[in-house]
């Protein structure tokens, strides 16, 4: 008669799943700029943040390699935004119609909530130099991310200058308008406001890009 071993249940915590820890890591944003906008960056912990975010400390830093990354899942979502525009873009309209039609400042699933303290976390950036950093390499990123979109679309080489160039165009009238917006929403966003932004951003274009 052949013995039969039960298994040993697991102990601890189940695995955290890709969707959940990126969840995570947006609650943290949300509460890091919270505290930011409140008391200053530099008056900020790390332990503060993880404290008002429900996380031990260990986890924050698991997940941010220092405090000022913490805004970044938020910025992000913004840049996402953009890309998810810039994807569904069809065939026969022109970039400026089409924007002017889709783009919204989040995804869908974002709350005005989200909205005002992406642009919050703008203005902190005028002022906030380590914020500021941060915002700029996001930046940076940025470019590679509309980079990849515009070559699916035109059919040019991802690393030519023509597209690079266009990329980085289309992340500076994001990045100027969005400053704008933030300077101008500073005692809270109106759907005004923000229809006001995706026209910005689509006269500006206008005269940059040259896709249809």
């Amino acid at each position: 008669m052949t013995d039969v071993v039960s298994e040993k249940p697991r102990r601890g915590r189940p695995p955290v799943s890709d969707e959940q820890r990126q969840q995570q890591r947006l609650d943290i944003s949300r509460h890091a700029v919270r505290l930011f906008a409140e008391q200053g960056v530099a008056a900020t912990s790390g332990e503060q943040i993880a404290q008002a975010a429900g996380v031990s400390e260990r986890t924050f830093w698991r997940y941010f390699p220092h405090k000022e990354s913490c805004v970044e899942p938020l910025l992000t979502k913004m840049i996402d935004a953009f890309c998810v525009v810039l994807r569904a873009w069809p065939a026969e309209l022109e970039l400026i119609d089409h924007l002017r039609a889709a783009y919204t400042p989040l995804l869908d699933d974002a709350s005005d909530d989200d909205i005002e303290a992406v642009l919050e976390v703008v203005r902190l950036t005028q002022n906030e130099r380590a914020l500021r950093a941060a915002y700029l390499v996001l930046r940076e990123r940025a470019e590679h991310a509309l980079a990849d979109v515009l070559a699916n679309r035109t059919g040019l080489p991802r690393e030519s200058i023509d597209l690079r160039v266009q990329a980085a165009a289309m992340s500076a009238v994001l990045k100027v308008a969005t400053d704008d917006v933030a300077r101008s929403t500073s005692r809270g966003v109106t759907r005004v406001t923000l229809d006001q932004h995706r026209e910005q951003i689509a006269d500006a274009l206008r005269g940059l890009s040259r896709l249809r």
